[in-house]
């Protein structure tokens, strides 16, 4: 790879990397200029060029619109690898396997929950448990237990009365990732699972009360149970330290892979292996076990956040009328088929920070919302604003139905605890944003003010302007519960 990296903008809303270098195909960074400029401080792009060198990958490596460093991928990447002649990358995932969002609606209205909002985020706190090492609502399973849970998704969650049979047909494909293989997930991970389900994990992770603050599609914001002013709910969290410790075994394990197919890499990090390979299908084994821990672990957390919310409000569950719209993941690699070049592919799609953004029509897109495209949702920082957006034919053309995942970090953890370390950020929260948050403590706090991130409407626009999705609602938080 050369030193300097050659760039060219092609649009308003792309800039692509010409091949260079160990590049095999073009990288292509979806971002306005603004968006672009917030990445000169780190590597970002560079990791774009990276991926694009890994074999079997093809079109174009590309990163969304709030892409930052990452380890190996950038967060925001995008890769579609052949899956007969390619590799599958747990850093093309990344460590917080199925990472994702959740949005709920509800009958409750703004006035009704404003004047009560601390007392909601005190009772979330309370009854859902969050934050490094903390254990679940359910208790410590035994490894027959867990085998169950892994193979089943989200559905054992519901036979077990966290949350409704309809719920299932909310959750990007169902809830349940095909092919999970707990043998192939090492004894560390089995620990660290056993005792986290139905538990927020800590960093970005939150539980938020929003309002529906605007509405740029009526017809589908109806359809989704969002009407201005009245309250939803998100959820962001992932497999917690059972994804965590599979990543880190496969991405250790993959370094040998490497060598042992000749496989060169410009970055260590990008550690891979053929998808149809040995070490390639226990990933995906592994990776599916993950997959679907997480979608059981938020299945159970709206459930304790709605039994919270009903006692706090001294009303029934079902008065609440809390319903999910929808729950995507974030940090995933599906086989897919893609029409590339005018022909049919099967190809491993990863996405680490990136939402799948499937247009109308598309067969894996539930039957509700088959005409109108994959819910996309997207969460911004904790001050702001997150929205609601559906996929679109343009991003099923230019980005193997892929869009955006958040806002997207332009300073670092370490970053903001050293500039802002006198910061009382609660304070800070209530007094600028109008926000009622509750963390673990001040530092956990400062690490995730508004501040460290970009503005995620300029990165929804971007996204809407590149024709990879449609805006239909935006939400603003009033209380947020940190992990």
């Amino acid at each position: 790879m050369t030193d300097v990296l050659a760039t060219r903008r092609i649009s308003p809303t792309c800039v692509e990397i010409p091949i260079q270098g160990g590049m095999r195909v073009p990288g292509r960074v979806f971002a306005s200029p603004a968006l672009l400029e917030t990445q000169k401080a780190d590597e970002a792009v560079r990791q774009v060029a990276n991926v694009a060198c890994l074999p079997g990958i093809v079109k174009y490596a590309m990163a969304m619109p709030d892409f930052h460093w990452g380890y190996g991928f950038p967060i925001g990447g995008v890769a579609a690898m052949d899956v007969e002649t390619g590799v599958i990358s747990p850093g093309g995932v990344g460590f917080d396997i199925n990472c994702g969002v959740r949005i709920v609606s509800t009958r409750l209205t703004l006035d009704e929950v404003k004047p009560r909002v601390r007392d909601l985020v005190k009772a979330i706190y309370r009854d859902v448990p969050s934050g490094v090492g903390s254990g679940g609502a359910i208790p410590r399973l035994k490894r027959e237990e867990l085998e169950d849970l892994v193979a089943r998704g989200a559905p054992w969650a519901v036979e077990r009365g966290f949350g409704r049979a309809e719920d299932l047909a909310a959750i990007e494909d169902g809830g349940v990732f095909p092919g999970a293989d707990l043998s192939r997930v090492g004894e560390r991970a089995l620990k660290r699972g056993a005792d986290q389900v139905g538990t927020l994990g800590s960093g970005n992770h939150f539980l938020e009360i929003d309002v529906v603050e605007e509405i740029y599609r009526p017809d589908l914001a109806a359809r989704m149970g969002l009407e201005k002013d009245r309250i939803a709910i998100g959820i962001h969290t992932g497999s917690r330290g059972f994804g965590y410790q599979v990543c880190e075994d496969y991405t250790r394990s993959m370094q040998q892979a490497v060598r042992r197919y000749g496989i060169e890499l410009p970055d260590r990090q990008l550690a891979c292996a053929p998808v149809r390979s040995p070490e390639g299908q226990a990933y995906l084994g592994a990776m599916a076990c993950a997959a679907n821990y997480a979608w059981v672990n938020r299945q159970v957390i709206m459930a304790l956040a709605e039994r919270a919310l009903a006692k706090a409000l001294g009303r029934g569950a079902e008065d609440l009328g809390m319903r999910l719209v929808y729950d995507v993941c974030h940090n995933i690699a599906k086989l897919e088929e893609h029409d590339v070049d005018g022909s049919r592919r099967s190809l491993c799609v990863h996405r680490k920070g990136a939402t799948r953004a499937f247009g109308p029509g598309h067969p894996a897109v539930p039957e509700a919302w088959r005409d109108a495209g994959q819910p996309v949702l997207i969460p911004g920082d904790m001050g702001r604003c997150s929205y609601v957006l559906v996929g679109t034919e343009g991003a099923m053309r230019e980005t193997f139905g892929s869009a955006c995942h958040g806002a997207g970090r332009v300073a670092s953890r370490s970053a903001m605890l050293q500039s802002r370390r006198h910061a009382n950020p609660f304070k800070e929260m209530e007094e600028r944003y109008g926000v009622f948050v509750m963390a673990p403590g001040a530092a956990s706090a400062i690490e995730e003010l508004p501040d460290a991130y970009k503005d995620v409407s300029e990165v929804v626009d971007t996204c809407e302007a590149a024709g990879l999705c449609r805006k239909v609602a935006r939400l603003r938080p009033l209380g947020v519960m940190k992990g």
